[in-house]
């Protein structure tokens, strides 16, 4: 578990600089097999680039470049991927997925974890507190970026 809140604190800079440019919260990044190598990291840049596919777990996993294999790594998000991401897990077979909270938003880990996607959600109070400030004061924004 300790390992998957290290990873956690690079997902939540990219959240923080994403907040600090105008942008929503969700920060992202895609770990090599050995949980030590950062592959590539990103964040929602939807506002800030004006392209709705840019999403957090889509940046990181674009930073990273082509692998030859997926198999093994880890995308760690700040937030429960949407459909979107989660079919790019499933597409890519990325194995795990460490996902900061889904209090503000439960995405589709659930049917990750039932196509062999190990999860593991950490309930992380920053990660809670980012996305509940954000929903509080930018409730527009927010329920454009999820389709509301």
């Amino acid at each position: 578990m300790d390992d998957a809140r290290t990873m956690l604190a690079t997902a939540v800079a990219e959240a923080r600089a994403g907040l600090a440019e105008g942008g929503i919260p969700i920060g992202a990044a895609l770990y090599g097999p050995d949980g030590r190598t950062v592959l590539g990291r990103g964040r929602n840049r939807r506002v800030q680039d004006g392209d709705p596919s840019m999403h957090g777990e889509t940046a990181a996993f674009r930073a990273a470049g082509r692998q030859r294999t997926y198999r093994g790594t880890t995308m760690v998000t700040t937030l429960s991927p949407c459909w979107y991401c989660s079919g790019l897990v499933r597409q890519f077979g990325i194995s795990r997925v460490v996902i900061g909270e889904a209090r503000t938003f439960h995405g589709g880990h659930d049917w990750l974890a039932e196509h062999g996607v190990e999860i593991v959600l950490l309930d992380d109070p920053e990660c809670v507190a980012l996305m509940t400030d954000f929903v509080a004061a930018r409730p527009d924004l927010w329920n454009e970026d999820i389709g509301a």
